[in-house]
């Protein structure tokens, strides 16, 4: 019987030893280490991009939220009540929730998103000739970034 208690008391501290909320530690890095030589905030990554419609580039910025663990889902603030979402190119990578509300630099490439009205000269539904080669590039688009590195920094 004392064997059994024994084996129960150990089973029950091994389970809530390894329940304990770790901290991630600083410089902790997911999928590649990334190049951090021309390192932005997010929040000017709009600016920077102008007209363009992907840069590759290295930003610095709050993770808001994880939105899906495996594959390495998130949001990152990019200031003015924007928004970045952020993701790995490489699928293997699984981030732990505790990233949420940490500063972290990344590296990769962002792109703007479209909506399907800024296509339609492909398809031929033009009025005029003007618009077959004009890009739409409103403040009101979303910016995506695909990850290739990210390193914990606060």
């Amino acid at each position: 019987m004392k064997l059994i208690t024994l084996f129960i008391s150990v089973l029950i501290a091994n389970t809530a030893v390894a329940q304990k909320n770790v901290p991630l530690p600083h410089g902790m890095v997911f999928g590649e280490k990334p190049d951090t030589i021309a390192l932005m905030p997010a929040s000017k990554l709009e600016v920077f991009m102008g007209k363009k419609t992907r840069v590759t580039t290295a930003i610095s910025g709050k993770v808001i939220k994880i939105t899906k663990e495996k594959g390495g889902w998130f949001e990152i603030d990019a200031g003015n009540k924007r928004v970045i979402a952020a993701h790995f190119a490489n699928t293997g990578v699984n981030l732990p929730r505790q990233l949420a509300g940490r500063t972290v630099i990344m590296s990769g490439i962002a792109a703007k998103q479209f909506i399907a009205d800024d296509l339609q000269h492909m398809a031929g539904d033009t009025v005029n000739g003007k618009k077959q080669h004009k890009v739409n590039t409103g403040a009101d688009r979303r910016i995506s970034f695909e990850v290739k590195g990210l390193m914990i920094d606060k």
